[in-house]
């Protein structure tokens, strides 16, 4: 029974995490969570997700669009470092480019040998080329050491596609087979081989070679290397795979960083067909954007026109509703325009009425105006690059994006956005894996995520989420790598792996009514930041909590946190348990400052804060 001193008083905190400062100090609002936003104020649990699709994707997702082909049918596209898909029809069809196609046959050119016992059939031929990791698509294939004559290039042996698992020298590489050979057989076979695109790193590394950085023997005790000794930090780089996709009507256009223009026909065959190189396009490409009216495409940061130099500054686009015309002419709308601000242009999107591209530097505004320009080109803001090629999206009209050390929006002029986890976060973000991040946006409820790697993490492990209609920050951790908005499916599409050991698969993210994950629950949790009363000169007696939620099923928990000091231990009382059935809870709490810790780890369960009443009065100054 509470004191009869006791008052009570109702707890409203700002919406949103707030931790620009210390817990003490941002007094008034909620402080942390996980797996929660806000709605109309009002702190909630997120929906839970289920998988799309049962069949693991090949890699990490770099990249991620879906569009309507003209049967109305629905695709999901997706660029790992080894594979490049469609989903549609209820498969996942691997799409990736064939870049090279070598006939083998014993005494012409290459052969097979097998070792009895094992599963490995090594392939000689001569300058392959091939990389461990790499992946070859086999047809017509016929050797002998599995019982006679054998085509291994099945689905009982693991085919037709194999990777690369050995490599000896610059003639020979190993494949393993599902089965083991029978007998040794060399110098024998025949069979096609078409080289997929290569495999590509999956991590940025940096660079930390002798002639990495500066060479300082000598000069002093800390920071000492000695010749031919690795440096311990430099700003170079080798960066990780990466994809930009887009589609062309009910085509798909894709671009590997650095890599040519792929085109996927949509209606080439009846079981799809492998993406093919536009060998009319430019030779190196980093991203692309089409610009949807006008039907230009878009690519960011290419070499120049008649040459092979790459220009990392460089616009160019190619003939209007023609994506393999590029060479400027009378007869073509291709072009080209170079940007200035910055070093390297970074990424671009599709905005209203124009195509957004930012530098590390600046920000650029291309907008289609017809011949004889064909395109306009305006700085639209400086000092307010993006961090990464996918770190961009739009939302209702204004674009939205994530800098070196701060978010932006724009809507006629660029603005800095009043992030309240900006410190925390930047504190807590790999930048070496920057070049991971990935914009996205929940159009239910007016959010723009941003999926990035913490301090800890080489992939994509956290979020932070903006809720632009409510103005208002939160955070948490996630495992996705790519987001997609309910344009074309009911739900958000993601992809990702549940851990550091899981597979890849495409994902449903927060279908309606769905508040686990796979089957296993899904833990949320917000606590407030310190509460006082009297400017902190009392000390606060706690003794009686009405609870205001709504809960579905199971149960929440309700946690009081109390300290004597802001740097104080901590003493806790809890946690409480409230369910439907939960009228009032009875305790006993004493601190100088408290603070509220809302949690649930029920499967199934949707939970949203009310308000909260707790009764308290001051209990003297110790």
């Amino acid at each position: 029974m509470p004191s009869s001193a006791s008052r009570f008083q109702k707890l409203n905190f700002l919406p949103g995490f707030h931790r620009e400062s210390t817990q003490y100090s941002e007094e008034g609002k909620w402080y942390r969570g996980n797996r929660v936003r806000f709605r109309e104020g009002k702190p909630e649990n997120l929906r839970g997700y289920k998988k799309h699709y049962d069949q693991a994707i090949i890699g990490t997702s770099r990249d991620l669009v879906t569009w309507v082909n003209n049967n109305t049918e629905k695709l999901i596209a997706t660029g790992t470092e080894q594979r490049l898909y469609v989903l549609y029809n209820g498969y996942n069809y691997d799409v990736t480019p064939i870049t090279t196609v070598v006939s083998i046959e014993a005494g012409v050119q290459g052969n097979f040998n097998t070792s009895v016992g094992s599963p490995l059939i090594q392939v000689s031929l001569t300058n392959s080329g091939v990389s461990v990791g790499d992946w070859i698509f086999w047809t017509n294939t016929s050797i002998n050491g599995f019982g006679g004559a054998t085509d291994f290039a099945v689905s009982s042996f693991g085919g037709p596609t194999f990777q690369v698992v050995s490599v000896s020298g610059l003639n020979e590489f190993y494949i393993s087979v599902a089965s083991i050979a029978a007998s040794t057989e060399t110098n024998m076979g025949n069979g096609t081989a078409s080289f997929l695109l290569t495999t590509e790193q999956t991590i940025n590394i940096q660079g930390l070679g002798y002639g990495a950085n500066v060479y300082n023997a000598g000069a002093s005790i800390t920071g000492y290397r000695a010749w031919n000794q690795p440096t311990s930090a430099s700003g170079i780089t080798f960066l990780a795979n990466q994809w930009s996709l887009d589609n062309w009507g009910e085509d798909l256009l894709a671009v590997r960083r650095g890599s040519q223009l792929f085109h996927w026909d949509a209606d080439a065959s009846v079981l799809p067909v492998r993406a093919s190189i536009v060998e009319t396009g430019p030779t190196r490409i980093n991203s692309i954007v089409v610009s949807p009216n006008d039907r230009h495409v878009i690519a960011l940061g290419t070499n120049e026109f008649g040459t092979s130099v790459y220009n990392p500054l460089l616009v160019r686009w190619s003939d209007q509703e023609d994506y393999s015309n590029w060479q400027p002419s009378i007869s073509s709308t291709s072009g080209e325009i170079q940007l200035i601000d910055g070093t390297e242009i970074i990424g671009g999107i599709r905005a209203r009425n124009a195509i957004h591209i930012w530098t590390d530097k600046a920000m650029y505004g291309l907008q289609y105006v017809g011949p004889p320009f064909i395109f306009s080109n305006t700085q639209l803001g400086s000092n307010c690059g993006m961090i990464a090629p996918h770190a961009a999206i739009t939302l209702d009209g204004v674009t939205y994006w994530m800098g070196y050390n701060n978010f932006y929006a724009f809507n006629g002029r660029v603005q800095r956005l009043d992030c309240t986890l900006r410190r925390d976060l930047y504190d807590s973000f790999n930048m070496t894996q920057k070049d991971k991040v990935y914009a996205g946006t929940n159009s239910e409820f007016n959010e723009v995520i941003w999926l990035y790697p913490s301090s800890n993490s080489e992939e994509p492990d956290s979020y932070v989420i903006y809720n632009a209609a409510e103005n208002h920050w939160v955070d948490g951790t996630m495992f996705y790598s790519t987001f997609e908005d309910r344009l074309i499916f009911d739900n958000t599409i993601t992809t990702g792996a549940v851990s550091a050991t899981a597979s890849n698969y495409y994902w449903d993210n927060e279908p309606v009514s769905v508040y686990d994950g796979e089957g296993v629950a899904l833990p949320s949790y917000i606590e407030s930041a310190d509460f006082d009363i009297s400017e902190g000169d009392d000390i606060m007696f706690m003794d009686k909590m009405i609870p205001d939620f709504d809960i579905n099923e199971g149960s929440t928990k309700i946690t009081i946190i109390t300290k004597q000091y802001p740097n104080g231990p901590e003493v806790v009382k809890g946690p409480y348990i409230i369910n439907t059935g939960t009228q009032q809870i009875n305790f006993r709490a004493r601190g100088r400052q408290a603070a509220i810790k809302v949690s649930c780890e029920d499967i199934h369960t949707s939970w949203q804060w009310g308000s909260l009443r707790l009764a308290l009065q001051p209990d003297g100054r110790r």
